[in-house]
């Protein structure tokens, strides 16, 4: 590991994401094609309603944010820039609990497949021990330069 990049580490150093839009916090490990993310959503956040409970587009916007600070982590280690990456497709979104802003959400990421500039991504969205959403999402990856 080279100095200054250890984890945690700060998502906003990873992603391009700025607020409100950036939702994921902090990178908390990636290894081998999976990482794991924190976010703590503010009360104000507008991807919650007004009683705090969060839209189902937050989960997976944070499986998709989530992703890309594994991967702009992955790309500041081999000493690139972090490219950019769209998100094109979801797939089987399930909520199966609730999540209010405010709470402590981790999401868990593993990069199914990779090909052709595109990424598939399935992810996990827990609060505590609860799982709260899961879901496979499709990523278009920009090379350099685009």
């Amino acid at each position: 590991m080279r100095p200054g990049h250890a984890l945690p580490m700060p998502a906003s150093l990873l992603i391009p994401h700025r607020m409100p839009m950036r939702i994921v916090d902090t990178l908390l490990s990636a290894h081998e094609g999976c990482g794991v993310t924190e976010s703590v959503l503010p009360r104000t956040s507008m991807m919650a309603d007004r009683e705090g409970r969060l839209d189902e587009v937050a989960f997976m916007e944070m499986i998709a944010q989530s992703y890309a600070a594994f991967k702009g982590y992955m790309d500041l280690l081999e000493g690139r820039h972090a490219g950019e990456g769209f998100l094109v497709g979801v797939r089987r979104l399930e909520v199966t609990g609730r999540a209010y802003a405010g709470d402590r959400l981790l999401t868990s990421i593993r990069t199914g497949a990779s090909f052709g500039g595109f990424a598939v991504v399935e992810g996990c969205v827990t609060r505590g021990d609860e799982p709260v959403a899961s879901g496979i999402i499709t990523l278009w990856l920009a090379e350099d330069g685009r």
